[in-house]
């Protein structure tokens, strides 16, 4: 097994600079027979990812249904009351963690806004009375203590509460288990780290953390809190599997977008169409009721904080725009410059992909220096962030209010507003210091606001929209949580309103209005969703009749975009090494089938009914796959010749074997046992966990040489398919399906022939993979994925 260090730092390297790990044994390939002779390719893969922002070990999740003895006799003597207790819990549990999110992102709210909003009150202040050094000092140094605060309690408590989170739980509702993402130590940092990264100023948003921090609220909650004080109830063990746990924290992302935008309907259709593969029609009814709880927690907090409990959590709260009272009115000829917004969208969110790809390849090799470089790379751009936000509103002339907008003060001294007078004198303003001396929920709400066509001279969009790409760019990486939707909101929301100030007179919609469909378009253009974004915008404006419009340049956007790269979540998943399957193949995937995909792999190592205990510990020592077909030979078929056959019995996993060595339910004998026999020993909740390794278990010499019962913990029921199916075909079915292993049995059946050819789990069907084993299907029909 390849633990050494030595093997990690290589993998780290090679994983997060994209390249193939051809040399790399394949860890759940390994055989205890090799065979003498190499091959001259081998299907090989490699089990390190970066999960987070360190490197781990990765394996699949177990969400097929495990048919074996103890799982049917727990079916057939479920009484109803117990199933429905089951059902009611699980509702239960939908309910807390929509709770929890709405509390815990209503919190997170109140904090930001305070924090921020009394520092820039207090930098208003010195400049006011023309103190400004020591206004940008005061100011650059709370950004650097808040910045500091994030990124040491991630770089020493937990490395995975740093960066999003989306892709590594997009990768676990694949199927790909990711490590320490969802522990409590995790949610602590994600919680304190997001209120600090966003009230320091960075350009990043807390929508992508609270996608985080629902999936890690719902995780705890299923398996009833952290590992080292986890509530032992056993009616809570029910939940603590891959499937239900998988259930919930589907349930826990959609809300964590509700809680970040408002928009019940969009948490879960995000949930669907962006982070979840699989999906059935009693998780989408679970999902909802998620959502529906966290919209009554936030309504109520707002209510609550409009009466002035909240400090300066007030007028607004969480809502970004609003222009349910605007109406939008639009003819035939203002499609043009709606189709011209979502092509720029496209380009310029496929462009910035591209480049935040070499961005976080660059950071990727600071970071492996060390800690330190982690600390000081984020307090470099903290330091670059509170200079430009700082300096650049000394470049923008002074504007006299107009006296045609209806607005209470102008110019504003303090708190929020349009009209921010900085260092102007009285009945003018700075429309530059307007949109960056203020908070990122603000700057949204000013650069949206509707009625405003003079505010922003088009001189300050350009500056705004230049400075958001830059900080875009270099704060996403950095060892602090962060996500993207807010700086694709403010880029997309500049370039919109800068185009309609060029579209002027030609066109009688708002500019607030094309700086919505700007940020749409970015966004589609470069998350490369549509249909949540559209429900999202929508339940964000309150206004149906921006329905079209949105929905145009949602398409044209997500066509554009997609003719360039994937979409931002797939290339982070890529650059951290995750295995995630695509939802469609590989074309050239049709010409290989399973049965050359397993012939390049070493031989099945395969389990008798009832096997010696001595075996079973060899087996687990020198390989780590994690299931083993088991065979019986010399079985009597009810039909056909009267010579023994072999019996596919199905398929055991290594956690069971672990616990069977663990437990010692061993056999004096070689023989069946009863059914009352296992049911004493174990049951169906047991099989559910994981039994840590087999340098965990010890075994005397005497019980080496007993026997074990497989039978029983046999899964009778095991996903297979013909050696002659194609390794697309056998992709679609295993990503659908949910699979961690694929049994390939043999097209001609007969006595004496193996029932099993081999076994294909993930790895083994990712197409950078084959291609290493098969470089010149990439000159065949198709073209190589990216």
């Amino acid at each position: 097994m390849e633990d050494s260090n030595q093997f990690a730092a290589a993998a780290v390297t090679n994983d997060v600079d994209g390249q193939a790990q051809n040399q790399e044994r394949d860890p759940e390939s390994n055989s205890l027979h090799q065979p003498l002779l190499k091959r001259n390719r081998t299907l090989s893969s490699n089990p390190l990812a970066v999960v987070g922002a360190k490197v781990s070990y990765i394996e699949s999740l177990d969400y097929e249904i495990n048919e074996n003895d103890l799982f049917k006799h727990d079916w057939r003597s479920r009484a109803q009351v117990q199933v429905l207790q089951y059902v009611f819990l699980k509702w239960t549990l939908a309910f807390l963690v929509g709770l929890l999110t709405g509390v815990i992102a209503t919190l997170i709210n109140l904090a930001v806004e305070n924090i921020a909003g009394y520092k820039l009150l207090k930098v208003i202040d010195y400049i006011n009375n023309k103190r400004y050094l020591m206004g940008f000092l005061f100011f650059a140094g709370t950004n650097f203590l808040l910045t500091l605060l994030a990124a040491v309690l991630c770089v020493f408590f937990a490395p995975t509460a740093a960066g999003p989170g989306i892709p590594e739980i997009k990768a676990y509702l694949n199927g790909v288990d990711t490590p320490n993402m969802y522990g409590a130590t995790t949610l602590i940092v994600k919680i304190i780290g997001s209120i600090g990264a966003v009230a320091a100023g960075l350009d990043l948003g807390k929508e992508g953390p609270l996608v985080h921090i629902g999936s890690c609220i719902a995780s705890l909650l299923g398996q009833g809190g952290p590992d080292n004080y986890r509530i032992k109830w056993r009616w809570l063990r029910y939940f603590n599997n891959d499937r239900d746990r998988r259930d919930l924290i589907t349930c826990g992302s959609s809300s964590g977008v509700c809680a970040a935008f408002r928009a019940p309907v969009g948490g879960v259709l995000f949930a669907l169409e962006e982070v979840a593969t699989w999906w059935r029609s009693a998780l989408l009814w679970r999902s909802f009721f998620s959502t529906a709880v966290v919209v009554v927690v936030l309504r109520a907090f707002m209510e609550y904080c409009n009466s002035r409990y909240c400090g300066l959590f007030g007028k607004g709260g969480l809502i970004m725009f609003d222009v349910s009272e605007v109406s939008v009115s639009y003819h035939i000829v203002d499609l043009i410059p709606i189709a011209v917004i979502g092509i720029i969208g496209g380009l310029l969110g496929s462009l910035y992909n591209h480049v935040l790809h070499k961005v976080l390849r660059l950071y990727s090799l600071i970071n492996e220096k060390g800690k330190l470089h982690k600390l000081l790379l984020s307090l470099g751009v903290s330091i670059f962030t509170s200079v430009c936000i700082y300096g650049l509103p000394f470049l923008a002339s002074c504007r006299p209010c107009d006296s045609s907008i209806q607005e209470t003060s102008c110019p504003t001294n303090g708190g929020t507003g349009n009209f921010k007078q900085f260092n102007c004198p009285n009945g003018q303003y700075n429309d530059l210091a307007t949109l960056l001396l203020t908070t990122n929920d603000d700057a949204v709400r000013n650069i949206f606001s509707t009625g405003t066509s003079s505010e922003f001279h088009i001189f300050t969009l350009t500056i705004f929209f230049v400075l958001y790409c830059i900080l875009g760019l270099i704060t996403f990486g950095i060892a602090v949580p962060s996500g993207l939707f807010l700086p694709i909101i403010l880029m997309g929301a500049a370039y919109g309103r800068m185009l309609g100030v060029a579209m002027g007179s030609y066109t009688k919609i708002d500019q607030g209005l094309y700086a919505v469909l700007g940020a749409a378009s970015l966004m589609a253009g470069s998350m490369r969703m549509t249909v949540s974004l559209c429900v999202i915008f929508l339940e964000l404006t309150n206004n149906l009749l921006l329905l079209p419009m949105t929905m145009l340049v949602l398409l044209i956007a997500k066509t554009v975009g997609d003719c360039f790269n994937p979409s931002i979540y797939e290339i982070i998943l890529e650059l951290k090494g995750l295995p995630f399957l695509d939802a469609n193949p590989e074309p050239w995937m049709r010409n290989i089938t399973v049965g050359e995909l397993a012939d390049v792999k070493p031989p099945v190592v395969t389990l008798h009914g009832i096997e010696k205990v001595g075996y079973i510990v060899e087996v687990l020592r020198n390989t780590t796959h994690n299931g083993f077909p088991v065979v019986d030979e010399g079985v009597m078929a009810p039909v056909g010749t009267q010579t023994g056959a072999t019996e596919l019995v199905g398929l055991v996993l290594r956690a069971h074997l672990l616990l069977v060595l663990k437990r010692k339910w061993f056999l004096q004998e070689r023989r069946r046992t009863e059914e009352w026999e296992v049911r004493e020993k174990f049951t169906w909740v047991d099989l559910a966990e994981r039994w840590g390794k087999i340098d965990d278990v010890t075994v005397t010499k005497d019980e080496m040489e007993m026997y074990v019962d497989l039978h029983p913990l046999t899964n009778t029921t095991p996903y297979t398919v013909l050696e002659s199916m194609s390794a697309a075909k056998a992709m679609v079915l295993f990503r659908q399906v949910g699979l961690r292993h694929m049994i390939i049995i043999p097209k001609y059946q007969a006595s004496g022939v193996s029932p099993v050819v081999g076994i294909l789990t993930r790895q083994d069907l990712r197409a950078h993979n084959i291609l290493s084993a098969f470089p010149h299907l990439a000159k065949s029909k198709g073209k190589k994925g990216h």
